[in-house]
């Protein structure tokens, strides 16, 4: 008879939420804040992110990118632009052009996108 896996070794629950009263989106691990991604919404559609933040304590598990992807996923679904000022967020897209369609094309050269 094989023994059950420690709780330990069970895997992570990681889940990202919007939380607009506050005007970001946060990343939770194990039910515990572990990163935001603030946004401020913008006349004509527009959602503007100017600042990515990762506990140190979790850094290096890809949580950024998870954050980042979750928070333009929702974005496009709602159907805003992005503005990315934060530079995490803009090099996300930069790696990830299949992004690149969010940010308005007259804005783009701004935060060297094309």
């Amino acid at each position: 008879m094989t023994e059950a896996a420690p709780e330990a070794d069970a895997p992570e629950v990681v889940e990202v939420v919007d939380v607009p009263a506050m005007g970001r989106f946060e990343v939770h691990v194990d039910g515990a804040l572990a990163g935001f991604t603030e946004y401020r919404e913008r006349p004509g559609g527009v959602r503007a992110f100017p600042h990515t933040e990762v506990d140190p304590a979790y850094q290096g598990r890809g949580l950024a990118q998870r954050l980042i992807r979750d928070a333009l996923d929702q974005t496009r679904a709602a159907h805003l632009s992005v503005l990315p000022y934060c530079p995490s967020v803009r090099g996300f897209i930069a790696k990830h052009p299949d992004y690149l369609d969010l940010v308005p094309p007259d804005r783009r050269a701004e935060f060297d996108l094309s």
